[in-house]
C-alpha cells in the first residue's frame, strides 16, 4: 500500500484562531484505496484539519496537494467539484424530499429547464445498488432510518466521482447491524480505489475497518501508523498523553453498584407516565444520590422517556410527582423551577447556542431561571464560569471564545456546565459521551459519579451498554418504546443479561 503515490498530501498545515493555535505544522497523507482513521481527543484538531482541507477555513501556512497538484479551496463546493466529498455526523439532507431528490439536489438531469424525473429515479436506483441498497427512491427520506439516510448521503457523495470520501463520525447513531452494513459499503468503495478518511471515537470500529491511522494531540501531529502495528492501549496513550499505567488504572475503576447505594429521599416518581407515539405508560422512581440508567437500542424510547421528566414533551397519560406531590410540567421552565436540568443529546439544535461565547452558554440556564430582568453580575459570572471550565477541563479555557470554535466534546462539556451551574436536584443527561474522545468520556463519567456521591439524582441515557453498567445503580431496560424491566445493578447483572432483556429474553 505504501508504494503508491498519495491521492492527498497536506504538509506543514497551520491554522490559528484568536489566542489559539488549532493546527501547528501538521502533515497528513491519504492513499488511494485505503481507509485512514484520523484519531485524537476532542480539541486535537481533527475537525479543523478537515475544514482546512475542504475550504471551510483558509490556512495560515502549509500546502495541500491533490493528485500531485497544489490546491487551495475557497469553499466546500470547490472541494467537492475537485473530488473531495464529506458526510458529516449529523446528516445534512432534506428529509421532506424524496431519496432521489436528495441524491441529485442541485444536479438534477434537465431538459430545457425541466427535471427528467424518470431518469433521476433510475440513476438513483443504480447508484444505491452500488451500495447494495434497494429503496423506493420516490419515498420521502424521512420514512427511512438514520442509518439509511447516512447511506443516501454517501450515495450522493460518491456520485460526484469522489477521489476522497470523508466520513465524520458516521456510526455514532447506528446500531451494530447498521454499522456492519456501513463497513461493507466502505470496503466496497475502498476496493474501487476511493480513499476514505474515517473519523470515529469507537476504537473497536477503527481497528475493524481502518488500514492506517494518523494521531493528533493539541493541534500537533503525534504520528502515522499502520493499524495492525499499534495496539489500542498505545493508541489511547498517544491520543491523551497519559502513560499506560494511568490508563489501566482508569479502566480498573469499580463500577457503581446497587449494593453500595444508600438511597436518599425520593425526588421524582413517574406514575403511568406516557405519551402517545413516544413512550408507553411507565412507572419509575428516582432517588437522591442515585444514577438511573436507561438501556435500549436506538429508537427504543430512551430519549422520549427522558424528555417527559423535563417537560420538553408533554405527557398525555399518567402523572409525575416531585417530592411526593403531583406536578404538571407544562414546559421546561416549570421543571427548572423545581430543580430539574436536562442536557440534550442534540447539542447542535437543542444545546449550545453557536453565536454566543462559552461564558454566555454556560450561564444561560441560570440566567433564565433568575429572569432576564435580574442579570448576573459580571464578577459572579467570572467566578462561576471559571469554576466549571476548570472542573470539566473545557479547552481552550477561554470563556470569551465563541462556542462554535470548540470541538464537539468540549461543546458537550459546556452544555453540561450550563446545568451543573444551576445545582439541579435531578439532572437528566442524554448521550453526554456520544462522539467524544476517550479522555473527555472518562471525565464526564467521573463527573456523573461525583454528582451522585454529592446527592444529585441522575437520569443517564447512553447507547453504550458498558457505560450504563459502569455508572448506574439501577437500569431501566426499554424495548420498542416500552419499559420492559427494571434491574438493580448488582454483581449478577452484566451486558449479556441486559442484552437478552432488550432482545426479548427473560432476565433470570
Amino acid at each position: 500500500m505504501g508504494s503508491r503515490p498519495p491521492v492527498l498530501e497536506m504538509t506543514g498545515i497551520r491554522k490559528v484562531f484568536p489566542g489559539v493555535t488549532a493546527l501547528d505544522d501538521v502533515d497528513f497523507r491519504l492513499l488511494p484505496g485505503e481507509v485512514h482513521a484520523l484519531m485524537g481527543e476532542n480539541g486535537a484538531g481533527k475537525s479543523t484539519l478537515i475544514k482546512v482541507l475542504t475550504g471551510v477555513y483558509g490556512t495560515d501556512g502549509g500546502e495541500i496537494r491533490l493528485g500531485g497538484a497544489a490546491v487551495l479551496f475557497g469553499s466546500p463546493l470547490q472541494a467537492q467539484q475537485a473530488g473531495i466529498s464529506t458526510v458529516y455526523q449529523e446528516v445534512n439532507l432534506c428529509t421532506n424530499l424524496s431519496v432521489a431528490e436528495n441524491i441529485f439536489i442541485g444536479r438534477e438531469p434537465r431538459t430545457l429547464g425541466r427535471i427528467r424525473w424518470a431518469e433521476m429515479r433510475r440513476r438513483a436506483v443504480e447508484l444505491l445498488a452500488r451500495l447494495d441498497l434497494t429503496l423506493d427512491v420516490s419515498a420521502p427520506l424521512s420514512t427511512y432510518s438514520l442509518a439509511i439516510q447516512q447511506m443516501v448521503a454517501i450515495a450522493r457523495a460518491i456520485d460526484i466521482d469522489a477521489k476522497v470520501l470523508i466520513l465524520d463520525e458516521p456510526t455514532s447513531s447506528l446500531d451494530a447491524s447498521e454499522v456492519a452494513q456501513l463497513f461493507a459499503v466502505m470496503r466496497r468503495l475502498k476496493d474501487a480505489g476511493v480513499a476514505i478518511l474515517f473519523v470515529s471515537h469507537f476504537l473497536d470500529q477503527v481497528y475493524e475497518v481502518a488500514d492506517r491511522m494518523t494521531v493528533l494531540r493539541n493541534g500537533r501531529l503525534i504520528g502515522e501508523y499502520r493499524t495492525a502495528d499499534l495496539p489500542q492501549m498505545q493508541l489511547v496513550a498517544r491520543m491523551i498523553g497519559k502513560d499506560l499505567e494511568a490508563l489501566e488504572e482508569l479502566e480498573s475503576q469499580p463500577r457503581s453498584s446497587a449494593r453500595e447505594l444508600e438511597r436518599g429521599p425520593l425526588i421524582a416518581k413517574a406514575v403511568g407516565l406516557g405519551r402517545t407515539g413516544g413512550i408507553a405508560p411507565f412507572d419509575m422512581e428516582i432517588h437522591a444520590g442515585e444514577v438511573v440508567g436507561l438501556a435500549g437500542l436506538l429508537g427504543s424510547g430512551r430519549t422520549e422517556m427522558a424528555r417527559l421528566f423535563f417537560g420538553a414533551d408533554r405527557a398525555d397519560t399518567g402523572h409525575l410527582e416531585i417530592d411526593g406531590k403531583p406536578l404538571v410540567l407544562r414546559s421546561p421552565r416549570t421543571a427548572m423551577a423545581h430543580g430539574i436540568g436536562f442536557s440534550s443529546e442534540n447539542r447542535r439544535t437543542e444545546g449550545v447556542v453557536a453565536e454566543l461565547s462559552v461564558r454566555e452558554n454556560i450561564i444561560l440556564a441560570l440566567q433564565a431561571a433568575r429572569g432576564w430582568t435580574r442579570p448576573i453580575a459580571r464578577r459572579r459570572q467570572d467566578e462561576l464560569v471559571d469554576k466549571y471550565v476548570k472542573a470539566l477541563n473545557i479547552r481552550p479555557a477561554d470563556p470569551d471564545m465563541p462556542v462554535r470554535n470548540l470541538s464537539g466534546g468540549n461543546q458537550q462539556k459546556v452544555l453540561l456546565a450550563r446545568w451543573l451551574i444551576t445545582e439541579p436536584r435531578l439532572l437528566i443527561i442524554d448521550e453526554p459521551t456520544r462522539g467524544i474522545d476517550v479522555g473527555a468520556k472518562a471525565e464526564i463519567q467521573r463527573i456523573v459519579a461525583e454528582l451522585a456521591d454529592g446527592g444529585t439524582a441522575v437520569l443517564f441515557v447512553s447507547a453504550e451498554l458498558d457505560e450504563v453498567l459502569r455508572l448506574s445503580h439501577k437500569i431501566e431496560v426499554l424495548r420498542d418504546r416500552r419499559l420492559v424491566e427494571e434491574l438493580d445493578n448488582t454483581d449478577d447483572v452484566d451486558a449479556d443479561r441486559v442484552m437478552r432483556t432488550i432482545a426479548g429474553g427473560v432476565a433470570q
